[in-house]
Parts: structure tokens; C-alpha cells; sequence
């Protein structure tokens, strides 16, 4: 299981160029089975009101349902909130995520803002690296 930030679902919901097209091979890979999602449970509040403020109430509904269709949730607790404060990140959303991740056993976490996680405990990927990373496993097939 690999943890999604929320600026790489923002990039596939919202079509965000250039970062939409890495997204959308990723998710083909998370709609595959071939890897598993997860989203950080604050991630899914955070798309729900950014994506309302940009499509609209009922899309963004869509949105929401399509992400628990395909992604498992990671709790957000209350030892997810201690421990991400202890972690001193310079923004504590990406410390919730990262915690949120360990906590659920997450193998890594898939982020564009891997500068935010330079005290990271687990692995960090960039969408591309991550989707170069899958490409190469399945050549090992």
C-alpha cells in the first residue's frame, strides 16, 4: 500500500497540466489492482473543498466517491496527531500525512512536494518516480 498526497489527486481530478498525465497512469495502476492507494483521511476533506470551490458542490460529491471506490482511508487519530508533532516538519499537513501513512503501514508516501518531507521516516516518491519505479517491477514479471 503507497500513500497518495493531496496534490497528486488534485492533479488527476482537476486535470492540472503538466502534472495530470503521471496522475492518470497512476491511478490506471491503482484501478488495475496492481498497486494499492491509499489517501490520508484530511486529504479527503481537503479535496472535497478545494474541488467544491473550483467545479462545484455535486462534481466534487463525484469526486469523493470515486476516491473511496478506489483508495483506502487512513485514519487520523488522535497518537497520527502527537506523533506529527513530534516529527517538526515545517507544514504539519505533510506531517499528518506521513504519519497518517506509517500508522496505516504504508510503504511510502507519492508526493510533488518531497522537500516537505525531508524528515520523512519512510520512503518518499515523486509521482514519476513512483510510476518509473511500478514500470520497472513489471519488467522483472
Amino acid at each position: 500500500m503507497i500513500l497518495f498526497d493531496t496534490k497528486g489527486i488534485l492533479d488527476f481530478l482537476l486535470d492540472r497540466e503538466p502534472f495530470s498525465e503521471t496522475a492518470a497512469q497512476l491511478f490506471t495502476r491503482i484501478e488495475k489492482g496492481e498497486i494499492t492507494g491509499c489517501l490520508c483521511a484530511t486529504t479527503v476533506t481537503t479535496i472535497h473543498y478545494l474541488a467544491t470551490k473550483t467545479v462545484g458542490e455535486r462534481r466534487a460529491h463525484e469526486y469523493i466517491l470515486q476516491m473511496l471506490k478506489l483508495f483506502d482511508v487512513a485514519p487520523v487519530p488522535r497518537v497520527v496527531l502527537e506523533s506529527a508533532l513530534q516529527l517538526k516538519f515545517q507544514d504539519f499537513q505533510d506531517a499528518v500525512i506521513h504519519e497518517a501513512a506509517r500508522h496505516a503501514g504504508a510503504l511510502g508516501v507519492v508526493t510533488r512536494d518531497s522537500a516537505g518531507f525531508k524528515k520523512a521516516t519512510i520512503p518518499i516518491y515523486t509521482p514519476k518516480e513512483f510510476h518509473r519505479m511500478c514500470s520497472a517491477h513489471e519488467g522483472d514479471s
